[in-house]
């Protein structure tokens, strides 16, 4: 009887440290998983920042051109 007991002692223990383990490598995929989101979000927010406070230089550009564009041509100088 003696035996069976250990044997039973010893599945136990190799069922509590084989959860230990699975536990071990689910803590460490989560940590992996939230640096990699906490990097992405710093990531969106300092692209968002920049673009808030980047002026768009192409608006203007369009404006004057088309400022100068009708400077060069007359109304004689249209064809039909």
């Amino acid at each position: 009887m003696n035996k069976i007991e250990e044997l039973i002692a010893e599945t136990k223990l190799n069922e509590l440290l084989r959860r230990k383990e699975d536990e071990k490598q689910k803590n460490i995929v989560l940590w992996v998983l939230a640096i990699i989101g906490a990097v992405a979000a710093v990531a969106g927010i300092a692209y968002a920042v920049y673009r808030y406070f980047t002026p768009d230089y192409l608006e203007d550009f369009d404006d004057e051109f088309d400022d100068d564009f009708d400077d060069y041509f007359s109304e004689e100088d249209e064809a039909f």
